[in-house]
């Protein structure tokens, strides 16, 4: 490939990655940290569907001594979809989780045949640096994000991931559209 092309290209990418880790102002991550957080009333919705409290899976930790405990709620509304994730440490030390670049967390929608409907990091650009997060001693980090995304009438499975690279958590929650 022509040096002449390749060079300007390779610096474009460069600054795009050093602008920040989205690339739309409207796409700023709503996370937010609080020492105990209050169940909200859920408003009127086609569908709520809440994973339990539960211990986070990781690799190579018994469920029994899981440092993080994760809840997962889907609203979903006619023409919208709202995802709330929630960790917290169980733990009464700090918990540093490390994250391989910028993005700290996904939400994805699956059809009934297990095909991708919707991600939302799909079309979004990340810093592609090392992050670490401290989550302190019995702190629950609430992860929130919504979709505007109309789907049709039927069986759907959302899927919350924390892309930690020492306490990645999974929950999947099914829901229905009717």
């Amino acid at each position: 490939m022509n040096t002449r092309i390749l060079i300007p290209l390779l610096l474009a990418g460069a600054v795009a990655l050093a602008c920040g880790s989205q690339s739309h102002p409207d796409a700023t991550a709503r996370s937010r940290t609080d020492k105990s957080v209050r169940q909200a009333g859920t408003p009127s919705a086609v569908t709520v569907a809440v994973a339990p409290v539960s211990q986070a899976k990781h690799a190579g930790t018994p469920a029994a001594v899981a440092p993080l405990k994760s809840a997962f709620v889907v609203r979903a509304e006619a023409r919208a979809i709202h995802f709330s994730l929630d960790l917290t440490n169980a733990t009464k030390k700090n918990l540093e989780l490390e994250f391989p670049s910028g993005q700290e967390y996904d939400f994805a929608v699956l059809d009934s045949t297990g095909r991708e409907v919707y991600r939302w990091g799909k079309e979004r650009m990340f810093t592609q640096s090392l992050q670490n997060r401290v989550l302190d001693g019995g702190e629950t980090r609430r992860y929130e994000e919504s979709a505007d995304k109309a789907l049709p009438n039927g069986s759907y499975v959302a899927v919350a991931t924390l892309r930690s690279s020492n306490f990645p958590v999974q929950e999947r929650v099914p829901f229905r559209l009717q």
